[in-house]
């Protein structure tokens, strides 16, 4: 005979609800047990350990130490280090921004400066992301394309567009007779925000730095920006893709220029179909510049 589940009480639903919420609005991975405001810990003093409470001990008559029985002195107890991320917690993004300058410049190839970015503690996406998602492809290809951000896909391997919009990049480059070994890829924020929300404008000017430089060390003869964030980051403008798309800009290179061409990003064409063939010009126009006939 079966029988009815019992209903579950209020707390419970109050609970089941509250959990609906946060999945609902991207939250993916538990953390903690419980909430940090990891920002206010690093301002916010460790509290003093204090001794465990003894009762009174009965009086003692007093006795005349001698030098083998004088009482040694105790060092209070060290306080306990406050929990934070690194010095993501508490850094300020100016600060931040002026580190990550310091520290591409120091890199003198691909391989150290995927090193300098696996060791960067200044941006708070490197402590909720998996993987740091530095680039995949040919470093010596006259083409490099840059996305945005990494999503869950791509954080799970360590390498970037794996998911269903690499899947559809590595079409539209097939289709003009481009691949992975004929062509680098990367992103403007080599690590995944919560939630695949995008990037904050600080989270941005952090790592746009270390992107800078890889595009330097890359030396390209051709940028292709998928999207209107890494369009914006590279170019400053500040119009939307549909309105970018399909246009040329220079990218000044200690070697030269490069032609930087603005293009859809293959999420947005996931989403919004019909848009492909405004792409599709987009990669005739790439493959005519890359045989000189642009």
């Amino acid at each position: 005979m079966l029988t009815s589940m019992p209903s579950p009480t209020d707390a419970q639903a109050d609970l089941i609800a509250y959990l609906d919420f946060h999945v609902e609005a991207g939250a993916d991975a538990v953390l903690d047990e419980r909430p940090h405001d990891r920002f206010g810990e690093a301002d916010t003093p460790a509290p003093t350990l204090r001794a465990p409470w003894r009762p009174a001990a009965s009086p003692r008559p007093a006795a005349r130490p001698t030098a083998s029985c004088r009482p040694r002195a105790h060092p209070p107890p060290s306080p306990a280090p406050a929990r934070t991320f690194g010095r993501a917690a508490s850094a300020q993004p100016e600060e931040a921004a002026s580190d990550a300058r310091a520290r591409a410049r120091e890199a003198k190839s691909l391989d150290e400066l995927e090193k300098i970015l696996a060791d960067f503690d200044a941006c708070p996406l490197r402590f909720t992301a998996k993987n740091l998602v530095f680039a995949d492809g040919n470093p010596e290809a006259r083409v490099m394309f840059l996305g945005e951000a990494p999503g869950a896909d791509e954080d799970r391997i360590g390498k970037p567009f794996m998911g269903r919009s690499g899947q559809l990049l590595d079409k539209m480059m097939a289709a003009i007779g481009l691949d992975r070994t004929s062509a680098y890829i990367g992103n403007i924020v080599p690590w995944r925000p919560p939630g695949n929300r995008n990037p904050t404008p600080q989270e941005v000017a952090v790592c746009r730095p270390f992107v800078e430089r890889q595009i330097e060390l890359v030396d390209p003869e051709v940028i292709v920006c998928l999207g209107a964030p890494a369009t914006q980051t590279l170019t400053g403008t500040k119009d939307g893709i549909l309105r970018t798309r399909g246009r040329l800009f220079p990218y000044k290179l200690p070697t030269g220029e490069a032609k930087l061409l603005a293009t859809l990003h293959p999420a947005f064409l996931l989403r919004q179909p019909v848009q492909k063939r405004l792409a599709w010009r987009d990669f005739r126009a790439l493959r005519a510049l890359l045989d000189g006939k642009a």
